[in-house]
């Protein structure tokens, strides 16, 4: 259903086929179907594959997903949808995250459910915002065969996954919502609740097999911007999370993978934590177009679990990059200027670097003389 409703809501079938081509261990076919359910019009997309009853562990998946060619923000957010539904079926099992076996949910459709819906995700993402608003989630009522036998409605994971968040049990007596549906939700929400004050631009309306005649068994999906809001994708945010159990070796790579992830600076402050634990604060300046790229990198390249958001207003100079050189190597130098007047020139540190290593000199002399040419340039400018 939130296959159906992604495309419904103007998701390329193409990209989601490719990111499920991807995953897939054998061939995964997409096909889009409009039906209706109960006199409403809905997009249906069946997952076609050979039958197969082959039941993967997270250890599994996680390895597949880390060997495929995905694009990294799809990566990111199927390894924490996976996470948490094998977090979920951990405590409802008594058994290691890695070694749960995901029963149907370890099936070729539902694997392929769950990375085609991240495709989805990221790519409406990227075109209209980062923020997503959840209504409560109906789970229906009754009870439902799996492989542990008959469960009642919810079933045990679903029940652990929609801790902390609203649901009731809304129309129809059989199951409403899955484990992958929970799991799925529970990790793309920003907020839970109401429709939020928004211009509509798409309506995607996905179906599933069932139609009972007691309700449109259907889920729907809009697209939109805040009303009154001229969202501006280059609102600058600081985003932040203490984190105590990462390697500390780790953290330049992880400060690289952000910067190019988007972000325009990331740094670390060290801190005491409860019980005395050292840790770091890590700290992420980046524009809101960049935001969700950024946040899939923290998710991947760090332990954390939860980052907080400050939206931010930034004053600027005005900049130009100017050119002199040292003993024959380019050095690039950025100006900065207030109200037309140069107040700063800073010579860029990598070139310096560069030109001190091929001329065997101290860095510091060369910079010293790079610092001196722009001065002279300077002058000769006027």
């Amino acid at each position: 259903m939130l296959l159906g409703a992604l495309l419904g809501a103007g998701a390329d079938l193409s990209v989601i086929q490719a990111a499920v081509d991807a995953i897939a261990p054998e061939p995964v076919s997409l096909r889009v179907e409009q039906v209706q359910r109960n006199g409403f019009a809905a997009t249906r997309c069946h997952v076609e594959i050979e039958d197969s009853e082959h039941h993967r562990t997270w250890r599994d998946i996680r390895t597949r997903l880390l060997a495929a060619e995905l694009h990294e923000d799809v990566r990111a957010l199927a390894l924490r949808v996976f996470e948490r539904l094998a977090a979920a079926e951990a405590r409802v099992h008594g058994a290691d995250p890695l070694d749960v076996a995901f029963h149907e949910v370890g099936a070729l459709d539902a694997i392929a459910d769950v990375v085609g819906a991240c495709a989805g995700f990221v790519e409406l993402r990227r075109a209209a915002g980062s923020t997503i608003t959840v209504s409560p989630v109906a789970v229906g009522s009754g009870t439902v065969r799996g492989a542990h036998g008959l469960l009642p409605v919810p079933p045990p994971a679903v029940a652990e996954l929609l801790r902390g968040v609203p649901s009731l049990a809304g129309p129809g007596e059989t199951e409403s919502c899955t484990p992958t549906g929970a799991a799925l939700l529970t990790t793309l929400a920003d907020t839970w609740g109401p429709q939020p004050e928004m211009t509509v631009r798409e309506v995607g309306v996905g179906a599933g097999g069932r139609d009972p005649d007691t309700h449109a068994n259907v889920l729907r999906i809009l697209v939109g911007e805040p009303v009154g809001a001229d969202v501006d994708r280059r609102q600058p945010l600081l985003i932040e999370s203490n984190i105590d159990d990462l390697d500390p070796r780790v953290w330049p790579s992880v400060i690289a993978a952000l910067l190019e992830a988007g972000a325009s600076d990331a740094w670390l402050t060290p801190i005491l934590m409860k019980k005395g634990r050292p840790a770091h604060t890590l700290s992420v300046l980046v524009s809101a177009a960049d935001a969700e790229r950024v946040r899939a990198a923290i998710w991947r390249h760090t332990s954390t679990i939860g980052v907080r958001e400050v939206p931010l207003g930034k004053h600027a100079l005005d900049r130009e990059m100017v050119a002199v050189e040292v003993d024959g190597h380019g050095i690039d130098v950025k100006l900065a200027r207030h109200e037309g007047e140069i107040v700063n020139a800073q010579p860029e540190w990598d070139d310096v670097a560069r030109a001190a290593s091929a001329l065997g000199r101290p860095a510091n002399d060369v910079l010293a003389e790079a610092v001196a040419a722009t001065r002279a340039l300077l002058r000769e400018r006027g």
